[in-house]
């Protein structure tokens, strides 16, 4: 059966992306400080369709099993516009569900990515993912209030966060605002890194 989950780098303070976020500085330009785990790793190029990496070790491992159980993602409209002029064509290799206001003809890529656009809530962004993933989990990719909205709504089975050791100062928080009763959590798995700490969490509805 499939499980809802999110898998995302954080700062030590808090913060999934920094200020200014635009197509033209995505994240708020704090990708590197976050994201340098990822960046050291074969895996983490493979499969975004481009070479690069220093090893393949336990984190390329972690970064291998996320994409192998993702069946469908679902972000919102302002991730997919930091994306799009970036991301390489086949990026996702399944279909990827947009929360927008906008009205827009589904993307087909060459390959098996097809970006569709919801514009009627998570729901309908959910019902339509979970019929992609046929089994296989549902990825909340972000941003931080898309990822908010479906903890609120008591959606999360699962999440895996990466916590890099940097003090933004600013920025974007992953769980501002989240309802802190809606959950009971538990620590399922502690993995510890060179450059992050990885904490994966199941979330149990009250």
């Amino acid at each position: 059966m499939s499980k809802i989950i999110f898998d995302s780098g954080i700062s030590l303070d808090g913060f999934f992306a920094g200020d200014n976020r635009s197509p033209g500085n995505p994240m708020g330009g704090v990708s590197p400080k976050i994201h340098q785990w990822m960046f050291k790793q074969k895996a983490f190029w493979k499969h975004i369709n481009m070479e690069g990496g220093e090893e393949y070790g336990a984190d390329s491992e972690l970064i291998d099993d996320v994409f192998a159980r993702t069946g469908s993602y679902i972000m919102g409209k302002r991730m997919f516009e930091e994306g799009e002029v970036h991301w390489k064509e086949d990026l996702y290799k399944a279909d990827v569900y947009v929360l927008t206001h906008e009205k827009r003809e589904p993307w087909v890529q060459k390959g098996t990515t097809t970006f569709y656009f919801i514009n009627d809530g998570i729901q309908s962004a959910l019902e339509k993912a979970t019929q992609s993933a046929k089994g296989k989990d549902i990825r909340i990719q972000g941003g931080a209030d898309t990822i908010q909205q479906f903890l609120n709504a008591g959606l999360v089975d699962e999440f895996f966060i990466h916590v890099a050791p940097v003090f933004l100062g600013s920025g974007i928080r992953l769980f501002d605002g989240i309802d802190k009763d809606k959950y009971d959590l538990q620590i399922v798995e502690v993995v510890p890194s060179d450059l992050t700490t990885h904490l994966r969490y199941t979330l149990t509805k009250k």
